[in-house]
């Protein structure tokens, strides 16, 4: 890629339970990702527009209110207004098995439950962009002459 891989971590809804949320943007980081994380109580526009302005390449999104069948597909929607269509979505916290189809049918391209090791999100970025996760520390930095 050239440059460090760049994560939005957001919250989107009124859910006030962030520890989950704070535990990936952290791992992520550790292993060499570049993370912007929103904070709490984020509108699908509001994320989407933090996207948009921090120019990233994926948005992870936490949700433990029930409202993902409604809030999730909103956020893609709103990326994609603004022609983030090539932004990887993927989305974690408390989503019952049987919604998954649907959100990734609306445009989430991976759902984590709980549970999921923060080794499996990092290995599922880095497959999607192609590299290898040893690689992530050295993405974007000058090489020795």
């Amino acid at each position: 890629m050239g440059r460090k891989i760049r994560v939005l971590i957001a919250k989107p809804g009124l859910d006030g339970h962030d520890r989950g949320a704070k535990v990936v943007a952290r791992a992520l980081r550790d292993a060499g990702f570049e993370v912007i994380y929103t904070g709490l109580r984020q509108t699908p526009e509001m994320i989407a527009e933090a996207a948009l302005q921090e120019d990233v390449d994926v948005v992870g999104l936490s949700i433990l209110s029930g409202a993902h069948m409604t809030l999730l597909p909103r956020v893609v929607e709103e990326l994609r207004k603004r022609g983030l269509d090539d932004v990887l979505v993927i989305a974690g916290g408390i989503i019952p098995e049987e919604d998954v189809p649907a959100l990734k049918a609306a445009g989430i391209h991976e759902v984590f439950g709980p549970g999921t090791s923060t080794e499996a999100i990092v290995r599922f970025i880095c497959d999607h962009f192609g590299i290898r996760p040893e690689d992530l520390k050295t993405a974007g930095e000058p090489v020795a002459p």
